[in-house]
């Protein structure tokens, strides 16, 4: 766990109101700077990624949660473009499929998790379960209530057998949701991202937002930290998960493997 305005505190009471959206922290606006640090980030984070890869000691978990239009797909572009593909998958997490159903609600997470060596991404999570399940009474409160201890739990086990988790959720106003709902109308190389289905889920905003602040109040822990970063701006967003990324990387013991005995003696001839 990396220190960062945007941490969820673990054991106290997160509210969405004591983040701004559109928060441009030290860069007052400055949009290219941001960029120039958002770019010396990524280089220094493809090379980590390199040091992760051939150790194969640790393994890497970014968990990214947001609104419909929130910039997932945006985030995983732009800050794992530099990045060796062997060394990165990313899994979307859509409805369940009945054999999924048909297990705990973990099961196909687990399934997901990246190997040691490997940075692993979630568009989406087992964090649907306490989310739209929730909302939508796919589950009974019963059910869903105890998923925050069995999320926590999971997640301790994970990180107790090598696996960093990150988890940032991409923090946007409903006002930003709007204009960028709008743009996949208005543009016909977006048309293809707009679900009409968005806009029910637009109206059960406030009953989202208080989902979101019970789990990353619940699920915000030292094993498995929750970021809430401020999304209006995205180079913003770019320039803070990505430092968030590189300063957790470098708290790892990362090293090459150490080269096999007397490689000084072999010629390639």
């Amino acid at each position: 766990m990396v220190d960062s305005p945007y941490l969820v505190r673990p054991g106290k009471k997160f509210r969405m109101k004591d983040i701004k959206t559109n928060d441009g922290g030290q860069f007052d606006g400055d949009r290219d700077a941001a960029e120039i640090a958002s770019k010396k980030n990524l280089e220094k984070l493809a090379e980590l990624q390199d040091v992760l890869y051939a150790q194969a000691q640790h393994a890497i978990l970014v968990v990214l949660q947001a609104m419909d239009a929130g910039g997932k797909d945006g985030t995983i572009d732009y800050i794992f473009s530099g990045v060796n593909p062997q060394g990165c998958q990313v899994t979307s997490f859509k409805v369940p499929t009945t054999l999924e159903k048909s297990h705990d609600f973990l099961w196909r997470i687990h399934q997901a998790v990246p190997a040691k060596g490997m940075i692993g991404i979630f568009n989406r999570s087992h964090y649907e379960s306490v989310l739209v399940e929730r909302i939508h009474g796919y589950a009974p409160k019963s059910v869903w209530k105890k998923r925050y201890e069995h999320i926590n739990t999971f997640e301790k086990l994970l990180a107790d057998e090598g696996t960093t988790i990150v988890k940032i959720y991409l923090h946007i106003s409903k006002e930003e949701q709007a204009e960028r709902i709008q743009k996949r109308l208005d543009d016909p190389k977006k048309n293809w991202k707009f679900n009409a289905g968005d806009l029910d889920e637009r109206k059960l905003w406030d009953d989202y937002m208080e989902a979101f602040e019970d789990a990353l109040t619940k699920c915000s822990t030292k094993d498995a930290p929750w970021y809430v970063i401020p999304s209006d701006k995205k180079w913003y967003r770019n320039y803070v998960i990505s430092d968030i990324l590189l300063r957790t990387l470098e708290s790892l013991d990362l090293t090459y493997p150490k080269p096999i005995e007397d490689i000084h003696k072999y010629r390639v001839v």
